[in-house]
This record gives C-alpha cells, structure tokens and sequence, in this order.
C-alpha cells in the first residue's frame, strides 16, 4: 500500500481514524461516569474488573490478530472488530447488573483489542517510518480529542439520562466506520503456503489469561500467597514455557522469538509496560480524587481531566511532526519521560482543584511527547512483513502492563484505604455517634466507604432528610472519609512515580536507528553492521531530498 497516490493514502487515513475515534471515544466517555454507574449496579467490589475484562479480551484479541492480518491483510480484521465492539457497546447498555456489565465489556474488549492492532499496523502499511512519525502523532491526537469530549460528555449524560445512552449514543459513528472501512480499504490476498499457528496461540492465550487473573485477584479476592494465586501464576509459567518451545520450532510462529533478540524492540516494549504499569495504574483513579476527595459531579469532573487531553493532542501533534522532520525519536522520549513523573509526583500533593488541572496539563505534555516514539521505534527496527507481529507485541506488552498494574495499584489502594478508613473513623476527630439512635448510627457508618462518595446526590439527599442535630455529625464524617480517601490515593500514586523513574531509566539504553525512507528494508540487531550502512545511504538521500 505504501506506493498508492498521496490522495488514497489521505483518504484510507481517514478512514482508519474513524474507526479509532469510535472505539476510543467509547471507552473515555466512561470514564468520569464509571464509578458512579458501578455504584448504581452495585459492583464496587468489581470495580477493578470492569476495566481488566476489557484490557484481557484486547490484548489477547490483539497480540493474536497481529500475526493473522500480516498474513490475510488488514481490511478484514478491522471490520470484525468494529462488528464486535459495536455488539458490545450495545449489549453493555442493556446491563441489568455488574457481571453482565462486565461480561459484555469484555466483547467490546475483543474488538476495540482487534481495531487497536490493525490501525497502527496499517499505517505503517501505507507510509514509511520517515513519515510514519507524523501520522502516530496524528493517531496518537485521536485517542487526545476523544479524550477531550468523552469524559465531559460522559460526565454530563450519567447526570442528565440514563447511564445506558453512554454507550448507545455513538453507535451511528460506528456504522460510518465500517462502511468508510468496508468501500475505501484496499484488499491484501492471503499470503500462500503460510500456516495458522494455532498451537501457538492456544499456549498464548493460556498464559495470558492466568497471569491477568492472579493480578487481577491477589490481594483482593485472595491473598498473594494464596493456594489460587500460586496456582494461576504456575500455570502461566508452565504455559509459558511450553509457548515459547512452540514458537521456537513452528515454521510460521505468531510471535516470532526472534523479535526478542532486537534490542529496540525488547527496549522499547519493557518501557512500554513499565510506563502502562504506572500510568494505567494511577489514571483510572483520578476519579476516584475528583468525584471522591473533592466531590465535584461528574459533569464537572469531566473539566478537571480535559486539559491533559488537550495537551496531549498538541503536543503529541507536533512531535510527529518534528520526528518526521528531522528523523529522529530518543530525544523526545527522554523530554517526555521526566515530564511525565512531575505531572504524576503533582498528584502525590495534590489537594485541590486547581493542583489537580496542574498536574493533568504536565502531564499530558509528558504523554504527548513520549508515548508515540516507542510504537515507531519498534516498527521501525523490523522488516515490513513483520510489522503487524512486533506492532501486536508492543501493544501486548502495554496491556499487559496497564492490566498488572491496575492489579498491583488497586491492592496497594485497599490495603492503604483499610488503615486510613480505620484511623480516620477511631481518632478522636471522628464523630460521635453514641448519642444518636443506634439504628440511624448503623445507616450513617455504612457510607464509610467510598463507593458513597462516588454517589454524591445520594449524600445529599441523605444529609437533607436526617434531623438537624444529626447532620453536622453526617457531615463531620463524610469529611473524614475524604480525608483518608486522599491519603490512599497519594500512596498510590507515589508508587506510580516511583515505578515511571524506573521507565524513564531504561530510555537511556534505546538504541536510536535512523528512520528509514521506505518499508523496502530494515534495521536488525541481528546484521548491525549492514544495517548501520543501509541507514546511513537512506538518511542520506532524505537529507538531500529535503
């Protein structure tokens, strides 16, 4: 595709960010709403789950589709996965109770995992790394803009209609997506006398499963030492093993081992999962701060986080542009990183609303500027016909980092919230609740958690119907469990911080390959020499094109 006229590939572009912008804007536009519809639903206790159905489905969906569209083309792929996440959006607003909620998020997780892989990989069907940067800034400013509507917008409807809207509302987009997909997409054929490794991606999917599973469950479900953790994380080193000897000796291996001994592409996806880790981690309780700590409405909560999104956009916009410009993509990572750990050490200290917009706006710069280099830093470290398998790698490995790390953050957060809940309803500050009516002591003590703060009409409502000399009491509680909610949140992103140092370290050990001019040839580790030869003759002639 890469040698179809300028005005096709524009028009494909389009194409294949529409289909981004509908899955992403699907996902942002539950963001600030989902603590307060899984409070609706009941299902605080399954909160964590809501988020890692949908990051286990994408990234099985999406290591596992890598592979397969190298070998069958993109076109069809995309199409089932708009198909899918479609399904699943509409199915998720039907949701009667949080285990259907989850489930149908995890059909949506499937599609949004296969749309992922193939828009990524397609670009780098259609341009070549040069100018493949501007178009990851480009795709990169999609998951910006949505990010920018969805959580005011998510925000507004779960005050203003049914919670169930959220995920209808956007379904045309969808239906536009695939029909743009369907007439605009060139057809690949099949590759002939390539094999499906379908022994290999049987063992994948074994390990993945158990290793997201024991994250997802240890500490909360059960303990970390617990017959059941051990057990998941035995299967998933048993099948590990037994998937990497598969892989070994297939002929046509859905993830080739040999990626590995790339040390950008190995790099490059231990930062990735580093970063995921931390960042994916922490974000996912901004609103938690926002809705819980500060009790701002969704609607409003939805303001608070728009401003990272906005600078995510520009900046990520213009470092495309400035990659392509000049061929080079470490330094920008080495900007972003740091950034990224100020804006994320802002919220350590936060403790209002104007700290928290502080935070967002650095770091969105920092997101901006870091997270697009890593993406082009592997694709262009691989030959062209391997680029929809280490496209697939590096978004497995940042799943599976945000998945691990929502785990590793959301025991960190109970842990921590257990002992300041605790403190917080026994110091000598706390109400006291001994002169009231034992009964009415009993409902008021049951908000001291807070899946009652993420309901804030349900606060109000309850402080206006008690009697007067009750209310100061409810009040001076409520206040306390902010309080400790706060202290929670800033341990858990310290631990944030701290693990994004430890990312921001290993940048330094990138390699920088000069970015190639056409996806005729690549740089390997394996033959560096001819590499370092080939890199210079095509840098050279883009400087003199230029």
């Amino acid at each position: 595709m890469e040698h179809l006229s300028s005005k096709r590939k524009v028009t494909i572009m389009i194409a294949i960010m529409a289909a981004m912008f509908f899955a992403a804007i699907n996902q942002t536009i539950t963001s600030t709403a989902m603590p307060r519809i899984i409070s609706i639903l009941d299902g605080m206790d399954y909160y964590t789950w809501t988020i890692n159905i949908y990051l286990l489905t994408s990234t099985i969906a999406t290591v596992l589709v890598g592979k397969l569209s190298d070998m069958f083309g993109r076109k069809p792929f995309v199409l089932i996965g708009i198909l899918l996440f479609m399904a699943g959006a509409f199915l998720t607003g039907t949701s009667n109770d949080v285990f259907q909620f989850i489930t149908y998020r995890g059909i949506q997780g499937i599609g949004a995992g296969i749309i992922q892989s193939t828009a990524f990989t397609a670009v780098g069907d259609l341009f070549a790394p040069r100018e493949r940067g501007k178009w990851m800034g480009f795709m990169t400013a999609i998951f910006g803009f949505s990010s920018v509507l969805g959580p005011t917008l998510g925000g507004y409807l779960v005050d203003h209609l049914d919670w169930h809207w959220l995920f209808w509302i956007f379904l045309p987009l969808g239906i536009v997506a695939f029909i743009m997909i369907l007439t605009l997409f060139p057809k690949v054929d099949r590759k002939r006398g390539e094999s499906i490794d379908y022994l290999g991606s049987l063992f994948m999917t074994t390990t993945i499963v158990p290793l997201l599973l024991a994250f997802s469950w240890a500490g909360t479900q059960y303990d970390w030492g617990s017959v059941q953790i051990l057990g998941l994380l035995a299967v998933t080193l048993v099948s590990a093993i037994i998937f990497v000897f598969v892989e070994l000796k297939t002929k046509n291996p859905i993830l080739p081992m040999h990626l590995f001994k790339n040390g950008v592409v190995t790099i490059s996806n231990i930062i990735g999962f580093i970063m995921n880790f931390g960042m994916m981690g922490a974000m996912i309780y901004i609103s938690f701060f926002v809705q819980g700590v500060m009790g701002i409405s969704p609607t409003y909560s939805g303001y608070v986080t728009m401003p990272m999104s906005i600078f995510m956009v520009v900046t990520s916009a213009i470092t495309g542009q400035l990659i392509a410009k000049k061929g080079k993509y470490k330094r920008y990572a080495l900007i972003g990183v740091p950034i990224m750990i100020v804006g994320m050490a802002l919220m350590v200290v936060m403790n209002s609303v104007g700290m928290a917009v502080l935070a967002m706006i650095v770091f969105g710069m920092g997101l901006g500027l870091g997270m697009p280099v890593f993406s082009l830093a592997t694709q262009n470290a691989v030959p062209h016909k391997e680029l929809g398998v280490v496209t697939a790698s590096s978004q497995l490995f940042r799943n599976l980092g945000g998945t691990i790390g929502i785990a590793v953050m959301g025991t960190v957060m109970s842990n921590s919230l257990t002992t300041n809940l605790t403190t917080a309803m026994t110091s000598a500050d706390a109400p006291d609740f001994s002169q009231i009516d034992p009964e009415m002591a009993k409902q008021l003590t049951a908000f001291a958690n807070p899946q009652a703060l993420m309901n804030k009409p349900l606060i109000e409502q309850t402080q206006a119907s008690l009697p007067a000399d009750v209310q100061p009491l409810f009040a001076q509680m409520i206040a306390g469990i902010r309080d400790a909610l706060g202290d929670t949140l800033s341990v858990v992103f310290l631990t944030a911080t701290l693990v994004l140092v430890v990312a921001f370290v290993l940048v330094f050990f990138l390699k920088e390959l000069p970015l190639r001019t056409t996806n005729e040839a690549a740089p390997t580790d394996a033959a560096p020499q001819e590499a370092k030869e080939g890199n210079q003759v095509t840098h050279t002639t883009a400087g003199a094109k230029a």
